[in-house]
């Protein structure tokens, strides 16, 4: 691998890591690690599978959970900005 591979290789495990361990969205991910969300996405769902098939089963299933109360949270954060907006 030349040097560009096994920095993009390491950003994914760390990306995957990070994701598992703080069971954070991609969007969060991407801004802890300054990275755009499309680069995440990309790195977790397309590259991850090819490096580390058990890693990847791991952070599917924060994905999909994520994914799955994706309208809660938007919902939680339209109540603060209106509560905020009336004071």
């Amino acid at each position: 691998m030349n040097s560009k591979s096994e920095e993009i290789y390491e950003r994914v495990l760390k990306l995957a890591n990070f994701t598992i361990s703080s069971r954070s969205t991609i969007r969060a991910t991407a801004k802890a690690y300054c990275l755009s969300k499309s680069t995440v996405h990309k790195d977790l769902t397309h590259r991850l599978p090819i490096i580390s098939p058990l890693l990847y089963k791991q952070v599917r299933e924060v994905l999909d959970t994520n994914r799955n109360e994706w309208h809660i949270r938007g919902g939680m954060a339209t109540k603060k900005k209106h509560q905020n907006s009336k004071r």
